[in-house]
């Protein structure tokens, strides 16, 4: 077989692989779904009323139509959290190093991961989609063009975080020390404009919270699905996630020609 046959081969029996563990132990994607779904209850719920009214808003679904995008988008941080654990699991049970001693493609191990946790997120945004829809978020304005650059961010932006959490798993010393390495993941979301506008945080805290990661790829999508201005938000989401990928990419590679622990 020619090499790239033979990657392509090793990378779908690892992505099997990553998806039957998936399937049989549900609690890991369970728990990590729990927190996007009970911050969006939380807020629409609790907080909704005052938000919207504080945007202008007549009732809740004001706030709900900020508040969606920005937890889908929190829901993929969440989700490749479980990617960092089940790495560092694969590398600290010993069997990496009996994959290495097989006639197997030596990148499809971290292909096989990258691509089902990808994967995951998808279905986990669309779990949490049904979630905000259920609570009265809606995206009449979009259109089917606007649909699909807003699918497109999402997987860009999963595969972004996925080789991050890769080379955060590749890393840490036990699956414990790999969820609580990833907890970024979870946190910077918080420190963004998912919850509120950039216009009400303190002048010291905005360029902190408009320029990481999180906050272009909230705006991006919240102005693709609501039909909205985007502004430079789109081509800075762009740049941080093709930036985070590669990096992911040659940390994780480095990191994983190194001999197994």
């Amino acid at each position: 077989m020619s090499t790239l046959a033979l990657a392509v081969r090793d990378s779908s029996t690892m992505l099997r692989r990553n998806l039957l563990h998936a399937r049989r132990y549900p609690s890991l994607t369970l728990n990590l779904l729990l927190t996007p779904v009970m911050l969006l209850l939380l807020f629409v719920y609790v907080f909704g009323g005052v938000m919207s009214a504080g945007m202008g808003g007549a009732d809740r679904s004001t706030y709900v139509a900020y508040l969606v995008p920005g937890v889908l988008l929190m829901t993929i941080g969440s989700t490749t959290i479980g990617t960092a654990v089940s790495v560092s699991m694969d590398m600290t049970e010993g069997i990496i190093a009996r994959f290495r001693t097989m006639a197997i493609h030596r990148g499809s191990v971290l292909v096989g991961h990258v691509i089902g946790s990808v994967l995951q997120s998808v279905a986990s945004v669309i779990l949490v989609g049904a979630v905000g829809v259920a609570v009265g978020f809606r995206s009449t304005d979009a259109t089917v063009l606007e649909w699909l650059a807003a699918f497109g961010l999402l997987v860009l932006f999963a595969l972004a975080l996925t080789w991050i959490a890769v080379g955060m798993g590749l890393v840490s010393p036990n699956a414990e020390a790999a969820g609580n390495n990833a907890m970024p993941l979870i946190l910077l979301p918080l420190l963004s404009s998912a919850f509120v506008p950039l216009d009400g945080m303190p002048g010291w805290f905005r360029p902190i919270a408009e320029y990481q990661p999180f906050t272009p790829a909230i705006e991006t999508l919240r102005g693709l699905l609501l039909g909205t201005e985007i502004g430079h938000h789109g081509w800075l989401a762009v740049a941080w996630c093709l930036v985070l990928a590669v990096l992911g990419y040659f940390w994780s590679a480095a990191r994983f020609a190194r001999d197994p622990r």
